[in-house]
């Protein structure tokens, strides 16, 4: 079956594709209005025009969209807010790398939401989108789950500098918390690790090597999600747009150097996972040499009891000690005791 990332193959610049699943039966859009003494707020259910189309009430209006899958209706909000076509194809393509974009009428950003699964030792990635035009910001989620509910609380207590700031803070606000909760995303990958590492000390089971090229993979896919962030917010930062005030870099600035630190909290992870790796092999090694020590201390202590009862074993007549009355039992303490002999000598050694 072809996937639906290919079905864009041939299609015109700016045509608009779904390339996730439907995650929602229905697309639900939170609107919320503020400014520094008022906050509206509400869901609109039926989706009209003239609900999703900018207003003109002197205060930033803020539509939270869930659910990409209806392409009709992103396309009418994108007709709405004067949103270029582009943007609206970026929207719906679940695919889309970070990367922030500047237009005449506004800027757009896109980054993923991650989540981490310690049952199923997964990550759990959210495409998530957001333009900003003049005193509007529209904000895309592929699920439900209200990701940005810490921004609204924020806004609901009318506390802090949000509610007296400009559509551009909020985005950076929206990006914030996203980028706050991949630290929660590393924590659990740190719990992990040093579970699998008190595993590798006490049982260095072939289980443990599945796990860890498991966790090696779901980095390596988490930090190609995150490194092309640390460039969005490098030009969110750097850029001169006209709906970006000047106090508003500084902040961006901020998220960009936790940025910075969440990949390299992920590079030293994966550290720590070929340093597991590293440490499985050198357990089995371990473990492989004690049987093989064990294994020639026996050797050694057959190998003399080997030679005598060879040299007895032979079928020569003229033997002596074959015709002594108690010539067997001699033999027997002899070789009781060239074993106990052996035995103290390799404690002696720490070789047992």
């Amino acid at each position: 079956m072809m996937s639906k990332s290919r079905k864009k193959i041939g299609l015109a610049p700016g045509t608009l594709v779904f390339t996730g699943n439907k995650k929602v039966d229905k697309v639900i859009i939170h609107q919320l209005s503020y400014n520094n003494e008022q906050l509206e707020q509400g869901e609109l259910d039926s989706h009209n025009e003239h609900q999703i189309a900018p207003l003109d009430n002197k205060k930033v209006d803020w539509f939270d969209v869930r659910g990409m899958h209806d392409t009709e209706l992103i396309a009418a909000l994108g007709a709405n807010f004067g949103m270029h076509p582009l943007t609206l194809e970026n929207t719906v393509d679940i695919h889309q790398r970070p990367k922030f974009e500047e237009y005449e009428e506004g800027f757009f950003i896109t980054l993923k939401a991650l989540q981490f699964k310690a049952e199923t030792r997964e990550v759990i990635k959210e495409h998530l989108a957001i333009y900003v035009t003049d005193g509007a910001v529209i904000s895309f989620q592929e699920t439900e789950t209200d990701l940005f509910a810490p921004v609204r609380e924020r806004l609901e207590r009318s506390s802090g500098r949000i509610r007296s700031r400009g559509a551009d803070y909020l985005a950076f606000a929206l990006m914030d918390v996203v980028v706050d909760h991949y630290y929660v995303v590393i924590e659990g990958f740190e719990e992990v690790i040093n579970h699998l590492e008190e595993e590798l000390t006490d049982n260095p089971s072939p289980q443990i090597k599945g796990e860890i090229h498991h966790l090696k993979k779901e980095l390596l896919q988490l930090r190609k999600k995150v490194i092309p962030l640390r460039e969005a917010t490098s030009q969110f930062s750097k850029s001169e747009h006209k709906l970006i005030v000047d106090t508003t870099p500084l902040f961006v600035r901020d998220l960009y150097e936790h940025t910075v630190h969440v990949i390299d909290n992920l590079d030293s992870n994966r550290d720590l996972l070929n340093g597991l790796q590293d440490l499985y092999i050198s357990e089995l090694s371990f473990k492989m040499n004690k049987v093989m020590q064990l294994l020639t201390l026996v050797s050694t202590i057959f190998i003399p009891l080997t030679f005598l009862a060879g040299i007895y074993g032979m079928n020569f007549t003229n033997i002596p000690e074959l015709h002594y009355q108690y010539g067997y039992f001699v033999l027997l303490g002899i070789m009781l005791v060239i074993t106990i002999i052996l035995i103290i000598f390799f404690r002696r050694k720490h070789w047992m």
